[in-house]
C-alpha cells in the first residue's frame, strides 16, 4: 500500500519580539487609517495613544509622518488595484462586476483613504506609478459595463471617482452603521449611473435610513 502523502508543515511561527512587532505594525496602521481618516492633520502622538503604543515604536517603523501618511496610500492604493483585478478576472456580467467593484471599494473605505490623504504629504515615484495603475484598472472596469451598454449615456470614469467620494463622506460613530448608510445611498447612485432599468423596477434599497439621532450626532463635538 502506498504511504499517503505527508500533510504540508504550519508556516513558522514568528519569534516573540518579532510576532510583537508584527502585531504592532498592524495597530500602528489599522490606528493611523482611523485617526487620519478623522483628522488629516493630526499629530503622530494621537496615533500611538490610537494604537496603545509607545511614540517611540512609531517612529523605529516610520521615520516621519509624511513617511507613515504614504505607506497608508499606498496600502489604499494596493487594496483598490486588488479589487479591480479581482473583478476583471472573475468573468463577472460587466454591470455586476462594476457594482461588486464599486460597493468593494465603498465597503473597505479605499476611496477616503486616498482622496483625504492627498495633498497631506509629498507622494514618490513608487506612490505615483501606483496610483498609475490603479487608475488604469479602475477605467478598465468602468469601460467594460460602459462597452456593455450598462451604462448611462454621458458618464464618464471621471464621474465616477466623484460619486465615490460622495459615497463615502457619509460617516457616522458606528462604523458597521456607516457602511451600511453607505450602500443605501450608493444603490441610489448606481441605479443613477444604471442605463436600463431592470424588470419590475429598482430592488429596495438596502438598510434603514438615518434616524434623527444619527443625523443630529454629527454636532456633538468628537474628543
Amino acid at each position: 500500500m502506498t504511504a499517503a502523502p505527508a500533510a504540508p508543515a504550519a508556516p513558522a511561527a514568528l519569534p516573540g519580539r518579532k510576532a510583537q512587532a508584527a502585531r504592532n505594525d498592524a495597530l500602528i496602521l489599522d490606528a493611523a487609517r482611523t485617526v487620519f481618516l478623522r483628522d488629516p492633520s493630526a499629530p503622530i502622538a494621537a496615533v500611538a495613544s490610537e494604537a496603545g503604543v509607545g511614540i517611540s515604536a512609531l517612529y523605529r517603523r516610520y521615520a516621519s509622518k509624511e513617511a507613515m501618511l504614504a505607506s497608508l496610500c499606498a496600502e489604499g492604493l494596493d487594496r483598490y488595484i486588488a479589487a479591480a483585478e479581482r473583478t476583471l478576472a472573475s468573468g463577472a456580467d460587466p454591470w455586476q462586476g462594476f457594482v461588486a467593484f464599486i460597493t468593494e471599494i465603498v465597503d473597505e473605505d479605499v476611496h477616503a483613504l486616498t482622496v483625504r490623504l492627498a495633498g497631506s504629504f509629498t507622494p514618490t515615484q513608487e506612490l505615483g506609478a501606483l496610483a498609475e495603475r490603479a487608475i488604469s484598472l479602475g477605467s478598465e472596469v468602468f469601460d467594460r459595463a460602459h462597452d456593455s451598454g450598462a451604462l448611462r449615456p454621458g458618464l464618464v470614469a471621471n464621474d465616477v471617482a466623484m460619486i465615490l467620494e460622495q459615497a463615502t463622506a457619509i460617516r457616522v460613530r458606528d462604523a458597521e452603521r456607516t457602511i451600511v448608510l453607505r450602500r443605501r445611498y450608493l444603490a441610489l447612485q448606481l441605479e443613477a449611473m444604471r442605463a436600463r432599468r431592470p424588470r419590475g423596477g429598482p430592488p429596495p434599497l438596502p438598510g434603514p435610513p438615518p434616524t434623527d439621532a444619527e443625523l443630529g450626532e454629527r454636532w456633538v463635538p468628537r474628543a
